[in-house]
């Protein structure tokens, strides 16, 4: 629990035994390659924390078509935030990309800490605001920002995505086809 600790004394002021007790209620949890650590169509009662490995969140149109939205790394926290604040069945997959270890953070701790915590709703805060500013630049760069600016610009929001993603699930990300994205490696390459 040692990364989560590190991760949550930068982000608000907390003392040790704050923070043991909240860590209680939590709990680290492994999952394979290609596993899933939530469903569609189902209300997530869990915010996981990645330790070790990579994530990425999936939605199904309705064509059945996937598309990637999201990749979460290590140090973050991920979850359909939406559907878990407002308790709604999720339209989304989370999915481990790589062995992944999580720390589980059940709904009952997330209760526990904003009402024991004395940053607890400050906490609560800095996460929803960074999910929010993630999702507003992925909404600008998706409509303001060319196939070949947000491909430019994805190792800056990912570092070394492209060694530990599959390619067809980066073009999926950033709203081009997979030969689209070999064109515009190509024409990086071309260039060196």
């Amino acid at each position: 629990m040692k990364q989560i600790s590190q991760v949550i004394q930068q982000m608000i002021s907390i003392s040790e035994e704050e923070l043991k007790n909240f860590l209680k209620n939590c709990f680290i949890k492994n999952f394979q390659r290609h596993q899933s650590l939530s469903h569609p169509n189902v209300i997530p009662n869990d915010i996981f924390f990645i330790n070790k490995g990579i994530l990425r969140v999936i939605v199904h149109d309705k064509e059945a078509s996937e598309h990637t939205i999201h990749f979460a790394l290590e140090n973050q926290f991920i979850a359909d935030y939406s559907s878990f604040i407002q308790q709604l069945p999720s339209l989304y997959t989370l999915q481990a990309l790589e062995e992944t270890e999580v720390i589980v953070i059940p709904r009952s701790a997330v209760d526990w800490g904003y009402k024991n915590l004395k940053e607890g709703d400050k906490l609560g805060r800095l996460i929803a605001e960074f999910y929010f500013i993630y999702q507003d630049n992925r909404i600008k760069n998706l409509y303001a920002r060319s196939a070949k600016e947000r491909y430019d610009t994805i190792t800056e929001v990912f570092p070394n995505i492209h060694n530990r993603v599959p390619q067809h699930m980066i073009a999926s990300y950033l709203g081009i086809t997979p030969v689209h994205l070999s064109r515009l490696k190509k024409s990086d390459y071309s260039k060196v």
